[in-house]
Parts: structure tokens; C-alpha cells; sequence
């Protein structure tokens, strides 16, 4: 036992196991540390207003410095769905299999829009923000979370532009619209998961990067955007099924189903999305958080 200066005795060090039972008993967390999923999943809960607040806020000062600000979310898409209707539905005639071919591919470039700009903003979430990574401490989860957030949020008046052409194509108005935010919700937690493995991908290596818009490019084109994927592999069923099924195509087909009448309700292709929305989001959180103590550090 050592002594103070002025001669009291010093209670004995604590050794680093007692340090550390002594700190868990007073609720005291490691520096850096990751704590279990389950208490990281609540944490993330406990701070939804504040993912809200930052999702909304990102959406909000995008476009703030344009002239036309929010009417470039309009303007986008309809420009895209133009260029692409004379390109895939006149040059290279890929309107075979389907008769509303503009409501067709509207709704493939503004579902698939979303995808893109998901993966492409919100796996940079990490490497992009390490200041705010370094100086605070929070779940670091929210950052990707977020950008998924903004990106959904951003793409709302695109979606009512996909409501305006269903009605200038003549598609009538059901009930089956109602499933249209059902669709959305689904997609939306299927790119948080691919979001949040992608950042973590992208903190490990950032020649990940490079990879990541080759590889949007190439799922541009085999997610039926421009194409009926029913009609073009319909003599391969196995083809057929597996690009239906994929992540990226099918909330595209989920919404042309719930706005287009030449495209029946198939419940087993919501069921698959709904498998792969909570595997997915899971899935994510799950990697993501294995990693959670290494974000930031050089």
C-alpha cells in the first residue's frame, strides 16, 4: 500500500478486470468500444427523432442553391424517362411485351433512381463524415441510415409524378394503388441493408468505390428498367426468375403492379420482398455493427 504526501495510506490499484467490473456496475463504456447487437439496435431506436432530424434536414439543402430548388426533383426524372423513351422504347424498340410502355418506364428509372442513389451516397456515409465520425460518439449506423433516409425522401415527388403519369396513361385508378407505400417501404429497408454492408465494404477498402457505379451500371440493365424481363427471358425460366427476384428488380415490379393493370398482384413476389427486406436490413445492422468500434480510426 502507498501513502499520500501527507502520510494517509492509499488504497491498493485496482487491476484491470476489477477497473472494468467497477466501471460496467456504474453503466461506464470503453472508449470506442461496441456494445452487444441488442443494446446497439435499441440505441439506434432511442435516437429515430434524431436519424429523422438529419434525413430531412440533408433532403432539405440538397437543391437549396439551384434557382428551381425542389422542381429539379420533378424535372430529373421527367427528363430521364424522355431520353430513354427515344432511346430504348423508339431506337431500340424494347416496348415489346408491353402495352403502356411510358408508365412502364417511368416507373422503372424513379424505383430504380432511388436504388442507385442509395447505394451510390450512402455507402460513402463513414468515409465521407470521418470529422464527425472522430469528434463524436453515437451509433455510427445512423449516418448510413440517414442517407438511405434522405435519398427516400428525396424521391417522394418523383413518386407523385409516377401518380400524374398513371393517370395521363389511362391507367385506372383501384385499390391496388393503396400498396404502392407498402412497395416503397419495402425497398426502402432492402437498400438500408445493402447500404450499410456497402459502408462497411467501402471502411475496410476504398478501391471498393470504384466498383460500386460499375456495378449500378450493370444492374441497371438487368433489372428490367428499360425491358420486360418476363418477355425477353421468357424462354428461360431459371434467368427469368432470378433477375425478377433480385433486390433491385423487384421493387420495380412491386410498383408497376400496384399502378399498372396489365400487371396483376403476385403475392409470392411481396412475400420475397418482404424476406429479403428484413434479411436484408438485419443482415446489415449485423456486419455493419461488427465494426462498429473501427469506424474513424486510421
Amino acid at each position: 500500500m502507498t501513502s499520500a504526501p501527507g502520510g494517509t495510506p492509499l488504497p491498493p490499484a485496482l487491476s484491470a478486470e476489477q477497473a472494468a467490473a467497477l466501471a460496467k456496475a456504474h453503466g461506464l463504456e470503453a472508449l470506442g468500444g461496441r456494445p452487444p447487437f441488442g443494446t446497439y439496435v435499441r440505441n439506434l431506436w432511442r435516437r429515430r427523432s434524431f436519424l429523422w432530424t438529419l434525413a430531412s434536414a440533408d433532403a432539405a439543402e440538397k437543391n437549396s442553391e439551384d434557382r428551381l430548388g425542389v422542381i429539379w426533383t420533378l424535372l430529373n426524372p421527367l427528363l430521364l424517362v424522355v431520353s430513354y423513351f427515344l432511346i430504348f422504347g423508339l431506337l431500340l424498340d424494347t416496348k415489346r411485351g408491353v402495352q403502356n410502355f411510358i408508365g412502364f418506364l417511368s416507373i422503372g428509372v424513379v424505383v430504380f433512381g432511388f436504388s442507385s442513389a442509395a447505394i451510390t451516397k450512402g455507402t460513402k456515409a463513414i468515409v465521407g463524415n470521418l470529422g464527425l465520425v472522430r469528434a463524436l460518439r453515437f451509433p455510427r449506423a445512423l449516418l448510413p441510415l440517414s442517407v438511405t433516409l434522405s435519398e427516400a425522401i428525396r424521391t417522394l415527388p418523383a413518386m407523385a409524378v409516377l401518380i400524374v403519369l398513371m393517370l395521363v396513361t389511362h391507367e385506372p385508378v383501384g385499390l391496388k394503388w393503396l400498396l404502392l407505400p407498402v412497395a416503397f417501404a419495402l425497398q426502402i429497408a432492402m437498400m438500408a441493408g445493402l447500404v450499410l454492408m456497402g459502408a462497411r465494404l467501402l471502411n475496410i477498402s476504398r478501391d471498393i468505390g470504384n466498383l460500386i457505379p460499375v456495378a449500378i451500371r450493370l444492374l441497371r440493365y438487368l433489372s428490367g428498367v428499360f425491358f420486360s424481363i418476363d418477355h425477353y427471358a421468357r424462354h428461360h425460366e431459371t434467368v427469368r426468375d432470378v433477375l425478377n427476384l433480385q433486390p433491385f428488380a423487384l421493387p420495380i415490379t412491386l410498383v408497376r403492379q400496384s399502378l399498372m393493370t396489365e400487371f396483376p398482384i403476385v403475392w409470392p413476389f411481396w412475400a420475397a420482398a418482404g424476406l429479403w427486406a428484413v434479411g436484408l436490413l438485419v443482415a446489415g445492422l449485423w456486419l455493419f455493427w461488427r465494426d462498429e468500434a473501427k469506424y474513424g480510426r486510421a
